[in-house]
């Protein structure tokens, strides 16, 4: 089954099943081969999630179809990011079949193992390991069985293309559709190692993305694609404000409205049709009164909140006394870094499909949890996990936006209270309102450097976001850093946003790198070099050096050339940058990018570029335009007409340096390079007028009020 047959109109074998036990299981896949059927049932596999671990029973990861294809299950889903791509090139690589023999089902709550979620740049480190497993084991396997059938010595034979023949004889051959063939395997062989990246030739090469095309002439389905029969639209009442409480309400128009269903139960609001303008119409018709309280808080005074709320906080990790090398450090400076609410704002906005049947639950969801979705319909209509089954189509961007929320109880209580299927699509208005987004949040940083121009000493409190890449790069004898949060600060909900914390911690460590530079009288790169240990950080910062091919010079020299460095979650990345800025306007232009990324063993290296440069392009949005205007619980950013992100006409010349690394496994690779352009960035500004921007975004005003004050 393609991804394309298993997505058409929300219909497909799998959706029709009863609870999952082994006997469904087998009815599905028909005479066709799961490799290894461990006791117990596939269904137990499935809802590993108490343990939240991956299962090791490999019929979690493949089938062997009697037609020789191989179906590969994936827990994690795609979004954009090419996984469905090198997932393929990973399992082909270790069952020695073609790459266009897999096909791929993603995010399938029935069939595919429990997973956390989708985030984190994680689905190639965490959940390739143990599908390449499944592949080389399935592949010794089917080795021995071939063996005993050919009586011929395993070495003697080897596999191609899912065809295993005898070295000596090459007309002796048997495929694997052929040895699994009505049968079914229980055998087991442990420690089956994986190939050495010398042995390969499917994996590490380039390759096209799989739905490319599909995505393209518009045959991609997305949750708002999804058709039933019966189905309902939904349009729900929506309150003005975070913080608003209802007053009275009104729904008897909306009645009159021929065909619609009036929804109002329990503080859930809404109208459903058959047609979405005439439940858009019938909502449009209620008559509903808030009471609207302001907080006081808005852009302006953001940060003086953050700070008066923070608590003591508590240490993420230390070395040596800072305060003792702060009171002995030649040169010591401190300085805050802002940076604002930023929105998630995917293309597609988020959407789902219920349908709530007696027997079983179906949801078609845009998310990047589909296990979460699956807990939070169990929960919501308080029935068991088994009886929900989540699919995911594909999704149209998430970064860390579409996880499980109010849209899913929604919907399914829609469905439920209906008795029929029910889609539930924000709009664009609905997905800035409620969308959990990138906090707002304070950097404090406390540094002392030596005579020679070595920092010593490293203190970070990192107020209201989180701590990924807070840890110092350089070789810092005395550093601490610490995180201050606490729960209801924040007029609305926030959340995780590529790459969480990272893009707020980096930019704030890698500006005040910049500033320590200035104050040893260093250029920045040869600072950089000076204070770092790490060879496999100076590799890439050389390596970045060497394509970007200009000379640094002490700033502000007027070149507008910026350096930022980062360890993302063991993905080491430098970029450097060059930019020009309009003294009399303050707009910037980005000339020109480079950035190195050493993620280990590379999969699929035109995937790793794309992914690459699209960090950089939505990194230089949301450094230079994206800020969500609020007041109180009230977003005044509603569309895109007020909330700018990078346009074509905005991207610079990109160059990508991949350094493949095959020692250490695969690492992240979507997250890492976003996380290093607001540093970059702020540097080169700086290097360019001489002007200090210390808040993102960066936007003209603040760079000519920067210039202004310096």
């Amino acid at each position: 089954m393609s991804d394309k047959q298993f997505f058409e109109n929300g219909e497909n074998d799998i959706s029709t099943l009863e609870p999952f036990s082994r006997r469904n299981f087998l009815k599905l896949s028909g005479s066709g081969l799961f490799i290894f059927f461990a006791p117990g049932t596939f269904g137990k596999l499935a809802m590993q999630q108490r343990g939240r671990s991956y299962p090791t029973d490999l019929n979690a990861y493949l089938k062997i179809g009697e037609d020789g294809r191989v179906t590969l299950f994936c827990s994690k889903i795609e979004m954009g990011q090419g996984i469905i791509t090198s997932m393929r090139q990973m399992l082909a690589e270790e069952l020695d079949v073609s790459f266009d023999s897999v096909d791929t089902i993603m995010g399938d709550t029935m069939l595919c193992p429990w997973d956390s979620g989708t985030t984190g740049s994680r689905s190639t480190k965490y959940y390739g390991p143990p599908l390449r497993r499944a592949g080389a084991e399935a592949r010794a396997v089917l080795l021995q069985m071939a063996s005993e059938i050919l009586e011929i010595p395993t070495e003697q034979l080897e596999v191609k293309d899912g065809k295993i023949r005898d070295k000596n004889n090459i007309e002796k051959t048997i495929s694997y559709a052929s040895l699994v063939k009505g049968k079914q395997i229980t055998k087991h062989i442990s420690d089956v190692p994986i190939k050495k990246v010398s042995e390969h030739g499917i994996s590490g090469q380039s390759k096209k993305r799989v739905d490319s095309i599909e995505k393209l002439n518009g045959e991609a389905k997305f949750a708002a694609d999804i058709r039933l029969p019966g189905m309902l639209y939904a349009k729900v009442l929506r309150p003005p404000s975070h913080e608003a409480s209802l007053i009275s309400l009104d729904v008897s128009k909306a009645r009159t409205v021929n065909n619609a269903v009036v929804i109002n139960e329990n503080d859930l609001v809404a109208v459903l049709h058959e047609h979405p303008e005439e439940a858009e119409k019938a909502l449009s018709k209620i008559k509903a009164e808030w009471d609207v309280p302001d907080s006081g808080m808005d852009n302006q005074s953001v940060f003086k909140t953050l700070k008066e709320a923070a608590p003591e906080g508590r240490v993420y990790v230390e070395n040596g006394n800072v305060e003792n090398a702060h009171g002995e450090a030649h040169q010591y400076i401190e300085q805050e870094y802002y940076n604002h609410y930023v929105a998630h704002a995917p293309i597609e906005p988020y959407a789902v499909v219920a349908d709530v049947k007696k027997e079983k639950v179906k949801v078609w969801a845009s998310t990047q949890a589909p296990f979460r979705v699956r807990e939070t319909v169990a929960d919501t209509l308080q029935i068991p996990e088994e009886d929900v089954h989540v699919i995911t189509p594909f999704v149209g961007g998430g970064f860390g936006g579409k996880k499980s929320g109010q849209q899913i109880v929604e919907a399914v209580k829609l469905s439920k209270l209906t008795g029929r299927p029910v889609q539930l699509a924000w709009t664009r208005k609905e997905e800035f309102f409620y969308d959990a987004v990138r906090p707002a949040a304070v950097v404090q940083m406390k540094t002392g450097m030596s005579s020679s121009g070595l920092i010593n000493s490293w203190e970070c409190d990192i107020l209201f976001s989180w701590s990924r890449s807070s840890e110092p790069i350089y070789n810092i004898p005395h550093y601490r850093v610490k995180t201050k949060n606490k729960n209801d600060v924040h007029p609305f909900a926030t959340g995780a946003w590529r790459g969480p914390g990272s893009n707020t911690n980096v930019f704030a460590m890698e500006s005040h790198t910049d500033i320590l530079a200035k104050a040893a009288k260093q250029d920045p790169l040869q600072f950089r070099f000076n204070n770092l240990c790490d060879e496999r950080m100076i590799r890439v910062l050389r390596a970045a050096d060497e394509k970007f091919g200009k000379k640094f010079s002490e700033g502000p020299s007027g070149k507008g050339y910026g350096i930022a460095c980062t360890n993302y979650l063991n993905t080491y990345v430098a970029t450097i940058m060059q930019v020009s800025v309009n003294k009399s306007t303050g707009k910037v232009k980005v000339e020109h990018v480079v950035c190195a990324q050493d993620m280990g063993e590379i999969i699929n290296p035109q995937g790793a570029i794309l992914q690459v440069e699209g960090g950089i392009t939505m990194g230089l949005s949301a450094a230079l335009y994206e800020e969500l205007e609020f007041s109180g619980g009230k977003r005044k950013t509603e569309n895109f007409n007020t909330y700018d992100i990078t346009r074509f006409s905005d991207v610079p010349s990109i160059e990508v340096v991949l350094i493949d690394n095959p020692e250490i496994p695969p690492q992240g690779c979507g997250e890492p390079a976003i996380t290093t352009v607001g540093a970059a960035l702020a540097n080169a500004i700086y290097d360019a007028v001489g002007a200090r921007v210390y808040t993102l975004p960066i936007t003209p005003e603040r760079i000519l009020a920067a210039m202004e004050k310096d």
